[in-house]
């Protein structure tokens, strides 16, 4: 009897989808060799099956500020323990291709540290690690390719039964080579008994059957918020546009605690969501249920069986106004484009040599779905592959800026609202922060959210606290000092140290009358009280000047609110600007001791384990 058929396993690890999007790629690629491939989140993979498996690829992705996402962490836990021992996975071959961004600190923190303990615990690396890059021409796939082709050729050299097609395939252009992983199931109105809906149960069914969801994240929303309080914070001649939000409970009342964070189902544009429907010929009042193909493990089945309107599923599931599609997206147009320069276009685009040409038409411009198909009107590409290609609707991450104790019943926000110009000239803008910016009070709209702890825990009232908060960074130590203030009332409080920072001191100096009277005397950030309140307005001077100059400024203070016990607290919207507060304090810390600079960074990095040192950074 001859050898059975080898198997290839993908594991990945994914924050916002791209690392799903290159698992279930190389799963594709894998699966045109002849070679079976499963492709399956860490967090619903048994870690303690690994050693029975002979070849595993991982794909993680790393987030800006070196942590790995939320699905790889009981995974990853697993591996550290200390019994596994070095031959634990001495049967198994593995490669990691990371995805990252090199404009950070730790640019693939977590492939490197999962590459390196895989080969501690005795597994043999089929080929060097991948490491894909944001600021690539091309993203991630700019590494992606090669690396796929030398991982092919080197598993077939190690054993030609993998592929029996061989390593080098080539796709046949014109037939459709892989089914969708979704069926839609349409029903008869007459059949759907007539059940009245909260909205709350419509929003959990569309999102649970959408094949977005990336965890085994919640789709029901926590609560509804309704504004009560839409306000502009830069003034007239600043370059940004900040709001500050104010919203009440609409229905249930949810306990935050200060640094938490709420989550936003935006809602689309109606014409758009209408043109998109017409552009598919879709029926919008349809009732349907999407179900996994029996082609995918069929005891997955994803879905209660209630049916949801099609308009329904599709705006509260599908982002078709905004994010831009994969380059998968392309190849299956390709298949269905009667036109035949569209056909070779498409065909172009999915190709390796198209690959910077597709970058800079979808993803630097921004190309939503609707403006894709709309430039292609010849392709009719059916519902199911819509369902699984087109982008996921994100609920989008903000970081309160209320206190629960000084705010009750609200949650306060401050956001920027994101606008930008293409390479091309297009305006473009951020669906969830634009959304909210068009909200009135008296519209009255619930808005869906979910709560969730950050990475700035609620700090205690003994705590002396350093807070570094430039630009809408400030939001969460808005929520820390009115917090303060209250707590101040009935018991002794620790002292603040608040460095903000940005552009001009007139236009968009956020929240300034609320920091320069909490600076005065008796306030949370008054020079009594221990604390201080500290400005750097970049564009004022000709030098420009950052909170990290700032905090060199304010060295010997700075040192000994560290040595009084303080914890440090980073939040902001920059690349940069958390790893120059870091350089800042490892210089202050040696400046202070008389150390050296190693010796300050290893300082640095007790604080963090002990629980001193928090950042929080968004893109």
């Amino acid at each position: 009897m001859g050898e059975k058929q080898r198997k290839l396993l993908v594991l990945y690890a994914s924050q916002t989808g791209n690392a799903l999007d290159a698992a279930e790629r190389i799963g594709r690629e894998a699966e045109r060799r002849g070679c079976a491939a499963s492709i399956v989140s860490t967090d619903e993979f048994d870690a303690s099956s690994i050693p029975h498996e002979e070849a595993v690829v991982f794909v993680v992705s790393t987030t800006g500020q070196g942590d790995p996402p939320d699905s790889f962490k009981g995974f990853w836990r697993f591996l550290l323990q200390r019994n596994l021992g070095k031959y634990w996975l001495q049967r198994v071959r593995f490669a990691v291709f990371g995805l990252g961004d090199s404009g950070y600190q730790k640019y693939n923190f977590v492939a490197k540290k999962l590459d390196k303990r895989l080969s501690d615990l005795g597994a043999t690396t089929i080929i060097e690690k991948g490491l894909g890059d944001d600021q690539h021409p091309s993203g991630y796939e700019g590494t992606l390719d090669p690396w796929m082709l030398s991982l092919w050729s080197t598993l077939y050299q190690i054993n030609p039964k993998y592929f029996p097609k061989g390593p080098d395939v080539m796709i046949p252009q014109d037939e459709m080579i892989d089914l969708p992983k979704y069926r839609i199931v349409y029903h008869k109105r007459e059949t759907l008994e007539p059940k009245l809906l909260a909205e709350s149960d419509i929003i959990q069914r569309a999102r649970g059957m959408s094949p977005g969801k990336l965890s085994k994240d919640t789709s029901k929303p926590d609560c509804f918020l309704k504004m009560t309080r839409n306000e502009v914070l830069t003034k007239a001649g600043s370059t940004k546009d900040v709001r500050h939000f104010e919203f009440q409970f609409s229905s249930s009342t949810i306990g935050y605690e200060v640094g938490d964070v709420v989550e936003i189902l935006p809602s689309q544009n109606p014409s758009a969501i209408d043109a998109f429907i017409e552009r598919c010929d879709l029926d919008p009042g349809s009732f349907i249920t999407v179900r996994r193909s029996e082609t995918e493990n069929s005891d997955k089945e994803v879905i209660t069986e209630v049916p949801i309107k099609l308009k329904t599923f599709v705006e509260l599931t599908m982002d078709v106004t905004s994010a831009s599609p994969r380059r998968y997206f392309f190849e299956v147009m390709s298949f269905y484009a009667t036109a035949e320069h569209e056909k070779e276009r498409l065909q172009y685009f999915a190709s390796p040599e198209g690959r910077d040409d597709l970058y800079n038409y979808n993803q630097k411009e921004r190309r939503s779905v609707l403006e894709v198909l709309e430039d292609f009107p010849s392709v009719q590409v059916p519902f199911e592959w819509l369902v699984q290609l087109v982008p996921p609707l994100k609920p989008r991450a903000f970081s309160i800026s209320s206190s629960p104790l000084a705010h009750p019943a609200q949650v306060h926000l401050t956001v920027s609202i994101v606008s930008w110009i293409t390479p091309y000239k297009r305006t473009r803008k951020g669906l969830c922060s634009s959304w909210l910016a068009s909200l009135t009070p008296e519209q009255e709209i619930n808005i869906p959210v979910w709560f969730h702890k950050g990475s700035l825990p609620a700090p205690p009232e003994s705590l002396p606290l350093i807070l570094v908060g430039p630009g809408t960074g400030c939001a969460p130590f808005r929520g820390f000092i009115a917090e303060r203030a209250v707590q101040a009332q009935s018991s002794p409080i620790a002292p603040v140290m608040f460095f903000f920072g940005c552009r001009n001191k007139d236009t968009d100096f956020l929240y300034r009358d609320l920091w320069e009277s909490h600076a005065r005397e008796g306030g949370m950030l008054s020079e009594e009280k221990g604390g201080g309140f500290y400005t750097a307005f970049s564009r004022d001077q000709p030098k420009k000047v950052y909170v990290q100059h700032k905090m060199r400024e304010m060295s010997k203070k700075v040192w000994d609110l560290l040595c009084d016990g303080a914890a440090v607290y980073v939040a902001g919207s920059s690349t940069q600007m958390p790893s120059d507060v870091m350089s800042a304090l490892e210089e202050i810390v040696s400046e202070e001791t008389g150390g050296s600079k190693e010796i300050a960074s290893r300082w640095l990095k007790a604080l963090e384990k002990a629980g001193r040192y928090h950042v929080e950074a968004w893109s």
